[in-house]
């Protein structure tokens, strides 16, 4: 298969261009769309997968009038988006799982930013990639704010104060009731853990020339893609 050729009339300037908000979205509706493709991303050598990406990206009506982009331009942007989610991801559940009570979702957004900051030292600024991507099963987080009406939090505050004067026994099975959940939180953990690493795994085949890759790489790509769809 023929490499993909870049346009030799596109300047430094253009390939250095800022991606807007508009063209993130466009992006990852043609990463998803063309990834989730049965016939397609079983069947499709890695060179093949971007030109459809990118054929779709500047065939977009919502970028009408923009500035066509190359296939590599969006695979590099593809990359930092997948990478800084991903991370993310880890960030919000992590925040989720320290909620406290009577804290809603802008305050879970706003501690998931501050462990993502603290982290990694860097603002995360594809908040809007995550709102996009948070819902499909690769990014989707595990853990769930808690949000309910005001009656059922003092509900819940009632019974925790009322567990200081039950007997032992009801102590003991709440105790063990979190201690599972403790268990499942890991298990769900160690779950997402795989799925980013299997997803690095694939982004890694992809990246080869399609040329070089062995028979057993084109064995895995394809079993790697199969699972994830």
């Amino acid at each position: 298969m023929e490499p993909l050729a870049q346009n030799p009339q596109a300047s430094p300037v253009n390939q250095r261009r800022k991606w807007t908000t508009k063209e993130d979205v466009v992006l990852i509706s043609a990463w998803l769309n063309t990834s989730k493709d049965a016939i397609v991303s079983t069947d499709q050598k890695a060179g093949a997968f971007w030109k459809r990406i990118v054929d779709y990206v500047n065939g977009s009506p919502q970028l009408s009038g923009a500035v066509p982009r190359e296939w590599s331009q969006c695979k590099q942007r593809w990359g930092r988006i997948n990478e800084q989610v991903c991370k993310f991801v880890g960030c919000y559940e992590a925040a989720v799982r320290e909620q406290a009570s009577g804290q809603n979702e802008n305050d879970v957004m706003k501690a998931a930013h501050d462990i993502f900051l603290n982290e990694l030292g860097i603002k995360f600024s594809l908040e809007h990639c995550w709102r996009e991507l948070r819902f499909d099963q690769k990014w989707k987080s595990l853990a769930v704010p808690k949000e309910g009406p005001k009656e059922k939090r003092k509900e819940v505050v009632a019974e925790e104060e009322a567990a200081d004067v039950r007997p032992p026994g009801v102590k003991a099975c709440k105790a063990a009731k979190r201690k599972r959940q403790g268990y499942d939180e890991i298990h769900s953990m160690l779950a997402v853990k795989k799925e980013i690493q299997q997803q690095k795994l694939l982004e890694r085949l992809l990246a080869k020339d399609p040329t070089h890759l062995t028979a057993s790489e084109i064995t895995l790509m394809e079993k790697l893609i199969s699972e994830m769809i």
